[in-house]
């Protein structure tokens, strides 16, 4: 007796990578609230310290040309936490198992959760922005140093999603992905985002001279405001690039071991 042995053909890396770009982007127009709370979160911020700490860090009124930046990376980073509370559900609700009787690379599903999060933050950054220009945030950037500033938070916002992506999965449920993610939330108020470093004290100097988000911060300030970067953005472009290949690794080794691919 003769044995044929069937394989399920695997879907090509595009067809897979398509639809569950689709699936994520269906997930953010119905999730409307997280939407608007990645906006109206770092909009109300913004505001906050333009209006009522503003004259007191900057008398002369142009504290919201330093702050909005800054308010920035916040927007970002409100959006990209909704990732690891996403890719938490989807490990823990069951669907996962679905997809392991596909014949789909297993990556394909981490890839949708942070191109449709790449997507939602450059809209909500947009919004952000103007709205910073309607308060009175003035930039004196061209055309190409406005690319080059909406570069580097596309790329940030890269890195932080696939971050968050990868605590989504090391978490053991969306609470505990949504209570790790809170913690990063905390890093722009110990940087240049807010104050200039040189303002704190010594030993928190170091840290906030030393951590990803003020080299990112001081790039896209010296973009948009004209201000001096130095080598900022070599530093802004390493760290991302760096956090990027890091969870990326993390987060695919993380997939396998929970979903049970080899």
């Amino acid at each position: 007796m003769t044995t044929i042995a069937t394989t399920r053909p695997r879907l090509g890396a595009l067809t897979a990578e398509s639809t569950f770009v689709s699936r994520s982007f269906i997930h953010s127009v119905r999730d409307v609230e997280a939407l608007l709370m990645a906006v109206v979160l770092p909009t109300m911020l913004m505001l906050m310290f333009t209006f009522i700490f503003g004259n007191a860090i900057d008398p002369s009124g142009g504290y919201v040309d330093y702050v909005v930046p800054g308010i920035i990376l916040l927007c970002a980073g409100f959006g990209a936490s909704s990732t690891a509370i996403a890719v938490s559900r989807d490990m823990t609700t069951g669907i996962i198992d679905r997809f392991r009787t596909m014949p789909i690379r297993s990556g394909a599903v981490l890839t949708g959760h942070v191109v449709a999060s790449l997507a939602r933050n450059l809209v909500a950054t947009a919004v952000v922005i103007a709205v910073a220009l309607l308060v009175g945030f003035r930039p004196v950037a061209s055309p190409l140093e406005w690319a080059g500033a909406f570069a580097m938070v596309a790329l940030y916002i890269l890195a932080i999603t696939y971050l968050f992506a990868a605590i989504g999965l090391a978490a053991s449920s969306s609470e505990a992905a949504s209570g790790y993610g809170f913690i990063l939330l905390f890093l722009p108020y110990i940087s240049s985002a807010f104050v200039p470093v040189d303002t704190m004290p010594g030993w928190l100097q170091w840290i906030a001279e030393n951590q990803p988000i003020t080299p990112v911060i001081e790039t896209i300030r010296g973009l948009l405001m004209g201000t001096p970067t130095g080598d900022s953005a070599w530093w802004a472009v390493g760290w991302c690039l760096g956090i990027i290949a890091a969870s990326a690794i993390w987060g695919a080794c993380l997939f396998r071991r929970k979903s049970g691919r080899r």
